[in-house]
């Protein structure tokens, strides 16, 4: 009887953006989970990337803690020495740091708003893939992931800065996929939808009338939570993803559907 499929992680290093963030912290766990020690990293949360640590330390595997701007090119090279000369090179790379404004209409909108999704989401892609991605390409093994939204296939009221910024991310990464193919590595894409996570949970309560009115148009009828976000990643992130690249991948229980 064959033995069942693992996801392991062991001896790789893995650096996630935005590591204290709700998702961040799933997906930290969730990979040493899998054996990967963990660059984690803030922006301005030392206490709770302090604390993650930790929390990875305590699960047998390596974890340091970094501070770095993801949209500015002179922080994300000191990022990249300062995890080299600490933990060492990584192989896989999670861009999930994203910054939080007030959504309104277009019309409505401030400037401002653009610029600064547009630093976190297409400069943090193109910033953290010249530091990190080089090394990969050199060692012919490695992992790009991005974290997107459904957002970008909705294009609701209101959201236009994000998914601006969130496209922008996705045509980059397409291209360096191309790129960066015949190195042999990856480069893929996971957009959430509206997800559970402890910061709903801590509330006790799930279903409001928000709830109700996004639930009833998933096919799975439910939203969807952290930890399944992070499996896709894990996923992703291993062996057993070696031949796909350029992804898509939405993790919403259908209420997205890239078509053929």
């Amino acid at each position: 009887m064959k033995s069942p499929l693992t996801l392991d992680l062991h001896g790789r290093l893995a650096v996630v953006t935005g590591s204290t963030s709700e998702l961040g912290r799933t997906m930290v766990r969730t990979l040493a989970g899998c054996g990967a020690d963990i660059a984690v990293h803030y922006f301005s949360n030392r206490e709770r990337a302090d604390h993650l640590v930790e929390e990875v330390h305590a699960m047998g595997c390596r974890a340091h803690a970094f501070q770095a701007d993801v949209g500015d090119a002179t922080s994300v090279m000191n990022l990249k020495d300062q995890i080299s000369s600490t933990l060492g090179e990584p192989e896989i790379v999670i861009t999930n740091a994203v910054s939080q404004y007030p959504w309104r209409p277009v019309l409505e909108q401030n400037l401002a708003d653009y610029h600064d999704q547009y630093r976190t989401s297409i400069a943090q892609n193109v910033l953290i893939a010249q530091a990190f991605v080089p090394g990969m390409v050199a060692r012919r093994r490695g992992r790009f992931i991005g974290i997107s939204t459904e957002c970008v296939m909705q294009c609701a009221p209101t959201q236009s800065a994000y998914v601006s910024g969130k496209h922008g991310m996705h045509a980059v990464l397409r291209c360096l996929a191309k790129e960066i193919g015949p190195s042999g590595v990856t480069v893929n894409e996971v957009a959430p939808g509206w997800t559970i996570s402890d910061k709903y949970r801590a509330g006790g309560q799930f279903v409001g009338e928000d709830d109700r009115g996004y639930v009833s148009k998933v096919p799975m009828a439910r939203r969807g939570t952290d930890q399944e976000i992070a499996h896709a990643v894990a996923f992703l992130a291993s062996d057993l993803a070696s031949f796909i690249t350029g992804v898509y991948l939405p993790v919403c229980g259908g209420n997205v559907m890239p078509c053929v």
